[in-house]
Formats: C-alpha cells, structure tokens, sequence
C-alpha cells in the first residue's frame, strides 16, 4: 500500500512538473511575442492581466502592426489571444485583441475638426458614451474601448528630429460582449488599461530622452456615463449651455453629449443635439420656408459639436471639407474664421504661451434654419472655455462670418 502510494505521489508530481513547465513556457512566450511586437515599451505583464488575455498569444506578422520607432512617428502593435477567439465562438486561430500605440509630437497627420455630417450619437437610438478625462493628474482621455495618454517631451528627440510631447493608447480591440459589461468594458480592464497606456507612454519616454515621466493613473476608472441627457442636467463641458438657458429657444439643441472638465486635455468636446421630437417639429414649423431643408430621420442628425484642440494639436488643425475636390482649409493660431465650404468656424487663443483652436460645426441642412443664431452660441462657448483655461488672446469671428451660405 506504501509502495503504491508513494509511486502515484511520483506520478503526480511529474504531471504537475510537466504542466507547471508547460505553463511557464506559454507565459514566457507571450510576453516574448507582446515585446517582440511592442519594442519592448508596452508593458506585456499588464496586457497579460486583460480579460482577454488568455490561451495562446501572438502578434500580428507584418510591416504594420508591429511598432518600428525608425519607420514613423505613429505605430502600433497587435496582440492576438486563442481565448479571446473561442470566446468569441471562433472555431480556431486567435483573435485580434489588444492594441498598443505610441506617437510623437508634433505628429506628421493634422488634427481634422468634425464635420457637418458627424455622428454625435449613435444613429440606431442606442446609448453613447461620450469619452471622460482620466483624472489623476494625467493629461488622458477614457473611450468605450481604450486609454490614451500624452506627455510633454522636453529635451526628446527621435530620429534626429526634436520631440515636444508624445502620446500612448492601449485598446481592446472590438471587445466581444464576453468581456464587457453593459456594453462597456468592465472595471478591472479599464484599470489594466489605464496602467498600460501610462507604462508605455513612461517606457517612450525613456526611449526618446524626455525628462519628465506620468504618476499613477487612478486605481478606480470610472464607467463612462450615458448620453445624450437633457441641456438642464449638463454640467461638465456643456455646463455654459445650461447657465445661458439657450435650450429654452425651439430652435436650438435641446440635449447635450458632454464629458467632465479637465484643462489637460488636448481636445475637449461639447455636443449639442436636437432630440427626435424637437427636430422632427423644428422641420415641420421651417420647410415650407426652405427648399432645401432635409428631414432629420435619426437620432441626433442636427447637431452642434464644438472643439477645443490644445497645445501641439492646435498648432495643425484642418476643417473638413465634404467637397473632395477641395483641400481642409487650416485653422490658423492667432486668427478666426468661417470654412468657405462647409458650416465650420474656428476662434483661437493663448493659454500658458501654447496655442488653442476652438471650433464650432453645424450639421448640414440645420444650419440653415440658425446660422445666424450660433454667433452667441459660439462665443458663449469659447468665453466658457478660455476663463477656465485662463487664456488670452482671443481672436473671434467676425459677424459677417456667420452667414447660412
């Protein structure tokens, strides 16, 4: 009875041996593949610990999706998992999952502001979660899906080239509903992902030679909030909307899609929607008068959505053009102006000796019926903005500018 005891003791103990090699072996070879793909700068523990993140890891084999900091200012790596594709009810292979990107600035690409044909909320009538700063000191940004982070550079350089600041996302890569919750992702992948962005974006830091370095993200990354929600509950970046009572004229925006205030954040948004029965009522009431006016018939179709770029991104931003026959005209710092194409104006200012691009788009057909209207909106707007940031140097449009042609 010893005896047999003692060799199925044996027995086990050599299973055990070979299934703990085993499993040393794949962790061992996932973070070599997540490194090898990554450059070494996004950290592979952390995307080990997304939910994801199970079963056999690999990366994506080609000149894309593999961060080459010799080959440009913008790439990126992409992580695939067996388990993410299984859960998915892939039959086999792995599942693009993770993304890790980093980028200098100032970036080769302009920063485009919205156009009038934008989609500020989701067209089907489903919630939207409007991006949230992340908090903590950091100048960063919370999507449905991913983190993104930036960081001044002083003193960096990457090619030869001098660097002013740079940035890091991570992503999770058209989450299954597997790994979400509500629609969104959980609060432990939010968290991974917040400390992965940081890591990267400190590990490209280091890389490139900047002096300075992000502190810990927040341990509690808050769920994005639900929205569009009535202009009488707005008070974040539409809070001025509000306080202005504007809403309580039937011809403008009556909902807001806003997110909380942070004056780190280089682009910070306001939407403001027309709900589905005010629109639907606003064209009934107008187009006999208006030959050209189109029925709104999704949610969200009349819009005002306003910018506010800072820093390296103010510095090359583009109105969009939906004539692609002509090129996005620049919204130069120091000036203002109206786009001679589209419902697009721009007003800019100086905060803390950096520049800031502030927009204003309007939803096509819509702006018909209130151009002339959204001169006060605008300016309201970029009042709001500017004395929070304590800027100066505010240059406007003129009131020609506002013209419905």
């Amino acid at each position: 009875m010893r005896r047999s005891v003692n060799v199925l003791l044996c027995l086990a103990a050599v299973v055990a041996i070979g299934w703990s090699g085993r499993e040393i072996w794949r962790v061992w070879d996932a973070r070599r593949q997540i490194d090898e793909a990554c450059a070494g700068l996004v950290p592979a523990g952390r995307v080990l610990a997304l939910s994801p993140a199970g079963g056999r890891i690999t990366h994506r084999q080609a000149e894309e999706g593999v961060i080459d900091l010799g080959a440009g200012t913008a790439q990126d790596c992409e992580i695939f998992s067996t388990e993410a594709g299984e859960k998915n009810g892939e039959d086999r292979g792995g599942r693009w999952f993770f993304t890790g990107a980093v980028g200098v600035l100032p970036a080769d690409r302009p920063t485009v502001a919205d156009g009038p044909l934008e989609d500020l909320v989701d067209s089907g009538g489903g919630p939207t979660h409007p991006d949230q700063p992340l908090g903590g000191g950091i100048a960063g940004r919370v999507t449905e899906s991913d983190v993104v982070v930036q960081l001044p550079c002083a003193g960096g350089r990457l090619n030869g080239r001098p660097v002013k600041a740079l940035w890091a996302r991570a992503s999770l890569q058209s989450p299954a509903p597997r790994f979400t919750d509500g629609g969104q992702l959980g609060a432990h992948d939010r968290a991974v992902l917040a400390e992965t962005a940081v890591l990267t974006a400190n590990n490209l830091a280091g890389r490139v030679g900047c002096a300075d370095r992000l502190p810990d993200p927040p341990a509690d990354v808050p769920a994005l909030p639900e929205g569009p929600v009535p202009a009488a509950r707005a008070e974040g970046t539409c809070a001025w909307y509000r306080e202005g009572g504007f809403a309580r004229r039937p011809e403008l925006p009556d909902q807001v899609v806003e997110s909380r205030t942070d004056d780190r954040l280089w682009d910070e948004r306001c939407g403001l929607v027309l709900g589905e029965s005010r629109a639907g009522a606003l064209y009934l009431a107008e187009a006999d008068d208006h030959e050209y006016l189109i029925r709104p018939d999704s949610p969200g179709q009349w819009f005002v959505s306003l910018h506010t770029y800072a820093g390296e991104d103010a510095k090359n931003v583009l109105l969009t053009s939906t004539d692609l026959r002509e090129d996005p005209e620049p919204a130069t710092p120091g000036r203002a102006g109206r786009s001679s194409e589209d419902p697009i104006w721009w007003a800019s200012s100086v905060c803390d000796g950096e520049p800031q691009i502030h927009t204003m788009s309007l939803a096509l057909s819509y702006h018909r019926l209130v151009t002339p209207r959204m001169e006060q909106v605008f300016r309201a707007y970029v009042e709001d903005v500017t004395a929070r940031r304590h800027c100066t140097d505010l240059v406007f449009p003129e009131k020609p500018a506002f013209r419905a042609d």
